[in-house]
């Protein structure tokens, strides 16, 4: 058994869309999807390339995920709640 980390691009609509989507493909077992971080472990025997085919063919983007990934989601997220302060703070 081997675990495959990916970025996809997705908002939590599209959350439940990757976990329909992933459980298809052959070799499967089992689909995390941690949603703020736009990241899926998908655990099983399922080729990297076809679990990255089964969710471009649904109109998601996804790649392999790295540590850079989760440095920008960090930074992503620390910036939008410094503009959320700025802007409570001067209106």
């Amino acid at each position: 058994v081997q675990s495959t980390e990916l970025k996809v691009e997705m908002v939590a609509l599209h959350e439940k869309r990757v976990r329909k989507c992933l459980s298809k493909v052959k070799g499967v077992e089992r689909v995390e999807v941690e949603g703020s971080l736009q990241k899926v472990v998908v655990t099983g025997y399922a080729n990297r390339s076809k679990i990255l085919k089964a969710l471009r063919r649904v109109g998601l983007r996804a790649e392999p995920w790295s540590p850079r990934n989760e440095l920008l989601s960090a930074y992503a997220a620390g910036s939008l709640m410094a503009a959320n302060n700025y802007y409570h703070t001067f209106f």
